[in-house]
This record gives C-alpha cells, structure tokens and sequence, in this order.
C-alpha cells in the first residue's frame, strides 16, 4: 500500500467515523487528521485555527520533534499571523521559501523560522470561516505546489465537517477526493 493510499485509507475511515464525534470528542479525530497531513505532506507543523475577537487561537495541533512549542491555545493577534495574509490575499496559499518574499512581501517576525507554508480556509457548514489549516516546515521546499494545496483543502472540508459533527450539525457525506 502506497502512502497515498494509507492517507485516503485513513481519511475515509475518519469520514465514516464522524458520526460518533458527540460521545467521543472532536480532539482524536482531529489530531489523527493533522499528523496525516503533517506526515504526509512532510512538514514540522500542521494545526486547525479559529479566528476569535481579532485572535488567531491555535485549537489543534500536531507537530514534529523540531516544533515542540507550538501548542493548543497559542493564540496571537490576527494582524500579526500569516493566516490573515492568506485569507485576505495577500499572501499565497503555497509559499515554497517564505525567505524568498520577505524583501517583497509584508511578513511578521516569528520567534522560530517559518520556511514553507500552506494554509487554506476552514469552513463551517453555513459559510463561515472558522480560522484555517496550516501546515508549515522549518526548511523551504520546493517541491509544494498544487497537489498539496488540493490535499489541504480536502482536510479543511473535512475539518469543517468534523467541527459541525462535533456541534451536533448534521453534514451530508462527503468522500476524500
């Protein structure tokens, strides 16, 4: 079995396991959707954020051995986070190097160095935005692009809908792309 397949293997059986979110919580479901994706897409850090009076608050998180002080419940002024940039457009949703903008772009200053970025929207199932799905490593990479941005989407769907299960809102189906 190929990676890929394991990735769609375990998205599936997430998909299907929505259901139950009431009785056993959101955090499981959501952890295990971030370490997929921080592993598959070989990067340092992966978390859900929520947008919350003006605040990006980090809600789930999952990071490698070189990240360890990203945790639940940091939280920073929406202005000073790459999360805004992106849902604004000012920043892309794929950033290979963010080095490489830095003399171009309007960045914040991190207290460790952020290389390459993906973030995409969370949406809940009326339109809103929640925050976003970030995952970022401490090395640029090259090779991001858009067979990572279209795996990142499909995990902040499905972000969303384990967000809406977990609040007792019924979602219709939905399959891993």
């Amino acid at each position: 079995m190929t990676t890929r397949d394991a990735v769609d293997k375990a998205m599936t059986e997430l998909l299907v396991a929505t259901g139950d979110l009431r009785e056993r919580g959101i955090d499981s479901a959501m952890n295990r959707l971030l370490k997929l994706m921080r592993e598959e897409l070989q990067m340092d850090v992966a978390f859900v954020s929520e947008f919350v009076g003006g605040e990006r608050v980090m809600r789930y998180v999952d990071v490698g051995p070189r990240a360890e002080a990203i945790a639940p419940g940091l939280s920073h002024p929406m202005d000073a986070t790459l999360c805004q940039r992106v849902i604004d457009g000012r920043l892309p949703q794929v950033v290979p190097d963010l080095l490489a903008l830095r003399e171009t772009v309007d960045l914040p200053v991190f207290d460790i160095e952020i290389r390459a970025h993906l973030s995409v929207p969370v949406q809940r199932h009326d339109g809103r935005i929640y925050g976003t799905l970030c995952c970022f490593s401490l090395n640029p990479d090259p090779s991001v692009g858009e067979r990572h941005l279209r795996r990142l989407e499909m995990s902040a769907k499905l972000a969303g809908r384990l967000l809406d299960e977990a609040d007792g809102v019924a979602t219709p189906p939905t399959s891993p792309d």
